[in-house]
């Protein structure tokens, strides 16, 4: 079987701990007063398990954490939905403080992080503690909407695979992606990686020439990242390369007798903004503790540590070029 390449991260570095699924029961609930209700977590996630079972839907695999307190919990479940080398997972929240709703996020690649990054593909289930909430209720709906937004998500993935890349096409959108800055926040010295793991791919799902292979690639390096900013990475990823795709299927639509007129750039003069995208929202990732200056720091270790300096990065960058010339 091919090692499944997506599903859920569960980050704690900003004082949270992570726990057992049983240590969560020995987590104290606050009283509830007439306007708030807290939610007991394990409650939270016994809950939501059953209600998957009606759907035929196991969880294979889960981790939890919870705030010094006890006051927030965060969470990640990976189900025993797979396809096409990858697994749907379920990521979930809850406070007892007021400080965040109960929310559910879900999709094939899910990021829960206890500084409030929390991102998935949709999110089925989001809701204030008042006196209203039915837990079993709201569970129930977002456990229906999980189950309809497989199909959307496969359809996702099967159009990436349909969107077969010359060698020209993927060199461009990896130069754009790093030298021209297109995905915002990633160190240069990942390109030749993402070349290298698209040319020269490790799974054998991943041979075929397409998107859904580059996209891959580009994760596959993005581990590299520490965990928040994989995040940042990959979801600015998702907007950059779906603008790539709709880029390359207008150019692809054109009638052929204007694919090198004025009307239209070939492909391998493509105007660089044709490849923009807007930043994904920034509401994802809240309050981030790692400043623009630590960030820095951190890629200045990184690359000290590789032993890649400063002509060592240039070295790669012309290596690079003479490929895409090649």
């Amino acid at each position: 079987m091919n090692e499944l390449t997506n599903g859920s991260t569960l980050v704690a570095h900003c004082g949270a701990r992570k726990i057992t699924r049983e240590e969560l029961m020995e987590i104290t609930t606050p009283v509830g007063t007439k306007t708030h209700q807290p939610i007991p977590h394990y409650q939270i996630v016994e809950v939501l398990e059953e209600a998957l079972s009606f759907r035929y839907l196991k969880v294979v695999k889960d981790e939890y954490a919870v705030s010094k307190d006890g006051m927030k919990m965060f969470g990640v479940m990976d189900l025993n939905q797979e396809f096409s080398g990858c697994r749907f997972s379920i990521g979930l929240r809850n406070s007892n403080d007021k400080s965040m709703r109960l929310a559910l996020t879900v999709g094939y690649r899910v990021f829960v992080c206890d500084n409030m990054a929390f991102s998935g593909d949709f999110s089925p289930l989001l809701h204030k503690h008042t006196r209203k909430l039915e837990l079993y209720d709201a569970v129930s709906v977002a456990v229906d909407r999980i189950h309809r937004g497989f199909e959307p998500l496969k359809a996702q993935v099967a159009a990436m695979k349909e969107q077969v890349l010359t060698e020209e096409e993927v060199k461009l959108i990896i130069y754009c992606a790093f030298l021209d800055r297109n995905i915002r926040g990633v160190p240069r010295h990942l390109m030749p990686i993402v070349h290298d793991l698209y040319f020269s791919p490790k799974h054998e799902a991943f041979i075929p020439r397409n998107l859904w292979s580059l996209s891959n690639a580009f994760t596959s390096a993005f581990k590299k990242l520490v965990p928040v900013k994989q995040f940042e990475a990959t979801a600015r990823l998702g907007a950059y390369l779906t603008d790539a795709q709709e880029t390359l299927k207008q150019k692809r639509e054109l009638p052929f007798n204007l694919q090198g007129s004025g009307n239209a750039v070939p492909i391998g003069n493509i105007k660089r903004q044709d490849f923009g995208f807007e930043d994904f929202d920034e509401d994802d990732v809240a309050d981030d503790p790692i400043s623009d200056e630590e960030f820095d720091e951190y890629f200045d270790e990184e690359a000290a540590t590789e032993a890649i300096d400063e002509a060592e990065d240039d070295e790669m960058i012309q290596e690079f070029k003479r490929r895409v010339a090649a």
